[in-house]
């Protein structure tokens, strides 16, 4: 096993191996010794939840702010769980995230208010 790698997320050199997985303590991000590090291009066009973990189209996640919807009286509230996402890496104003919510239908989010479940 490698005695030192860099973390694949945030180029941190304090990444180390606990029995199974590497483990950055700077980002929290986790990855399997044999995990291809991303690219420039690659990280440019990944999207992460606010704790650097990636996301991919149909994943589930949590809502970690209270977020007022424009035009609606109420808002989505912290721990709300959302299904079945799809990315939009391109997103208008960083909304790079599409879903659909219980209670309010479809709407975009941005990925910095989520975590990945």
């Amino acid at each position: 096993m490698d005695t030192k790698q860099l973390c694949p997320n945030c180029k941190s050199e304090d990444a180390y191996f606990d029995g199974s997985l590497w483990n950055c303590p700077s980002c929290f991000h986790e990855w399997a010794n044999h995990e291809q590090k991303p690219t420039e291009n690659s990280i440019e066009s990944t999207v992460q939840d606010a704790h650097g973990n990636i996301l991919q189209d149909g994943d589930a996640v949590t809502v970690i702010k209270d977020l007022k919807v424009k035009g609606g009286s109420s808002s989505i509230k912290v721990g709300t769980k959302v299904k079945n996402i799809k990315l939009n890496p391109d997103g208008a104003d960083g909304h790079n995230i599409n879903c659909k919510i219980d209670g309010f239908g479809s709407m975009s989010i941005k990925s910095e208010f989520v975590k990945k479940s």
